[in-house]
């Protein structure tokens, strides 16, 4: 049986600037963007909310994890930006719209912040320009955002972004480390008919 083909962006993603930040695709063939995002996937507060499907944890399998992303980026069912200060271009950490659904017009949001960059509003600001840019350009019409219970930090930022806590689902999410366990996830969603909140003021 033929596979359906998959379908392919019109363009590539764009670089999203605002907000003192620079978003951009990750690109899977250089060594700072795999070093980083290996830094972020093995860094103990983001594996005490996150379980990756499989598992990261050196550079080969770092490098394949962005490979397998900018595919999904491709395929239009993905989104995936490194943060980037917009001035000095350090990283900052990464933000994705996952398991995009064309047709409903539904994704996913998903991301982390590199320690040295936590308590800058970070992950707020760069959710703001992503959510603009998905629930316009982008065409989508609902965006998700999930976090395991206790994460009171992404509930801030959901919250601070205008993504409405819509309840909570039960054993939606791995537990920590495992693949074997699961644990309750608020849930929290944004309509491209919502209204936009208020931009914060990027830190100096």
């Amino acid at each position: 049986m033929a596979h359906p083909r998959r379908r392919t962006r019109s363009r590539p993603l764009p670089e999203l600037h605002g907000l003192g930040l620079h978003l951009r695709p990750w690109d899977p063939s250089s060594r700072d963007d795999v070093e980083t995002w290996l830094r972020g996937i093995t860094d103990p507060e983001f594996q005490r909310w996150n379980t990756p499907l499989r598992p990261i944890t050196d550079l080969a399998t770092a490098r394949e994890s962005l490979r397998r992303g900018t595919r999904h980026d491709l395929e239009g069912t993905g989104a995936s930006f490194r943060i980037a200060d917009a001035g000095s271009g350090a990283a900052l950490g990464h933000l994705g719209v996952n398991d995009i659904h064309p047709v409903t017009r539904l994704g996913r949001v998903g991301y982390w912040v590199l320690p040295e960059a936590r308590g800058r509003g970070v992950a707020t600001r760069a959710l703001l320009l992503v959510a603009r840019w998905a629930l316009t350009e982008g065409g989508l019409h609902r965006l998700e955002l999930n976090h395991a219970l206790g994460h009171g930090a992404s509930c801030r930022v959901a919250e601070r972004c205008g993504f409405a806590y819509e309840g909570i689902m039960r054993g939606a999410i791995f537990e920590a480390g495992r693949h074997d366990a699961f644990r309750d996830a608020h849930l929290h969603a944004r309509l491209a008919t919502d209204p936009e909140p208020p931009a914060p003021v990027p830190p100096v």
